[in-house]
């Protein structure tokens, strides 16, 4: 159990064993209860630990990753300055080392998921050409990253696009919603 390497200790330890292990579930479907099943993986949804459990799981996840990387919730992000094509390398090598953590660690990572962006303000790039898993990674000209839309020129029109948008939804939401007379 990757925990009890954290440095917590072994009754708790121990506690969060008793916790997971010996776990059912069942699923109701139109009124229809299904039968226990075991389950082996994993860790409740809904509760206070489960976020903890991942944080600790994952916590070494860029142990061996040269590169940036950060972790918010489950999205990762790994990026570095690229000046020359040994940067190129670099990255890919990081990216293939996260991919094969995933691999390890019973991670999944869904590579169609993925993108990669080019910041910068030079008007001509040459194609980013990068893997995970074996499966391209798709060039993009934009990102969402924690609510923020990033371009790849540095240009915050999209955000501003895309932040108008959703005020705008928000007030029509609104407004039906006072219109509605609820019995």
């Amino acid at each position: 159990m990757k925990i009890a390497n954290s440095g917590v200790e072994a009754r708790v330890v121990e506690w969060i064993k008793q916790f997971l292990t010996g776990r059912t579930q069942r699923v109701r479907v139109g009124g229809v209860l299904s039968e226990e099943v075991r389950v082996s993986l994993g860790v409740p949804q809904g509760g206070v630990l489960g976020p903890l459990l991942f944080l600790a799981y994952v916590n070494h996840i860029g142990r061996n990753i040269e590169s940036n990387i950060q972790l918010f919730a489950d999205d990762c992000v790994i990026y570095r300055q690229i000046l020359t094509n040994e940067d190129m390398t670099n990255l890919q090598s990081d990216v293939d080392r996260l991919g094969k953590w995933a691999v390890e660690n019973t991670m999944k990572i869904n590579p169609s998921k993925s993108k990669a962006v080019c910041f910068t303000r030079t008007r001509v790039k040459g194609p980013l050409k990068y893997s995970l898993l074996g499966k391209a990674v798709l060039e993009a000209t934009n990102c969402k990253y924690l609510g923020i839309m990033l371009r790849s020129d540095l240009s915050w029109a999209d955000h501003v696009n895309y932040t108008v948008s959703m005020h705008t939804l928000s007030a029509y939401i609104s407004s039906c919603n006072e219109n509605t007379e609820i019995e």
